[in-house]
This record gives structure tokens, C-alpha cells and sequence, in this order.
């Protein structure tokens, strides 16, 4: 399964744009494969990300807004969801994937973190 990311392109908020570009970023930083799916582009696409949204993942007034993330047809989560994963070092169990081996450093809170020691 691949990771999927529901952004919208044409977005008039801030807002948005920026958290799209923080999950996207995060996720070429780690060499995590994904698939960017724009809902601007594509009723068929949208209407597939709302139903596929559990019920109580959805707001109490309107649509679910992006970035919402899935793996294969599992919904991982919105922005709040994934980034609460990337402060709490949980990425890979968010996305439903296996952890890498700590070794290979991962890009996690802006900044380069591996466990191997440097040097004696």
C-alpha cells in the first residue's frame, strides 16, 4: 500500500497551503513513498476522500478540510493527527508502516536525529 496525501492545489487559505507542504515536506525529507491526490482536480477523487473519512473523524459543520492522509484505503489521519504523530516520534505507526531502524536518522521536528553515537 502507498501513502496517499489529499491536498487541494487551489486552496485560497494559508493555512492549508502550509500544512500540505509540512506533511509533503516531512515525507520527501524521510524517503517515505507517496502519492500527492488533488481534490481540485477530481470530483471523483474528493467524494472519495469524504466518504472514506470515519464519521467521527469529520467536522461537526461542513467538509473535512486538507491535508487528509491515507494508507492504501486506511485513513491515517488529518493535519492535527499527523502532526501530533511527528512531535510524539510515532510517524511510521500513524502512516501504518514499519519504523525504519533508528540508524538511518530521520528528519523529525525540523531537525536531523539518529541513534548511532558520533565518535568515541
Amino acid at each position: 500500500m502507498v501513502v496517499r496525501v489529499f491536498v487541494a492545489s487551489c486552496s485560497g487559505f494559508v493555512a492549508i497551503k502550509k500544512k500540505q507542504q509540512d506533511v509533503v515536506r516531512f515525507l520527501e525529507a524521510n524517503k517515505i513513498e507517496f502519492e500527492e491526490v488533488d481534490i481540485t482536480m477530481s470530483e471523483e477523487q474528493r467524494q472519495w476522500m469524504y466518504k472514506n473519512i470515519p464519521p467521527e473523524k469529520k467536522p461537526a459543520q461542513g467538509n473535512p478540510l486538507p491535508p487528509q492522509i491515507f494508507n492504501g484505503d486506511r485513513y491515517c489521519g488529518d493535519y492535527d493527527s499527523f502532526f501530533e504523530s511527528k512531535e510524539s516520534n510515532t510517524v511510521f505507526s500513524f502512516l501504518g508502516l514499519k519504523p525504519r531502524p533508528a540508524s538511518t536518522g530521520l528528519h523529525l521536528k525540523g531537525q536531523l536525529t539518529q541513534s548511532k553515537a558520533a565518535g568515541p
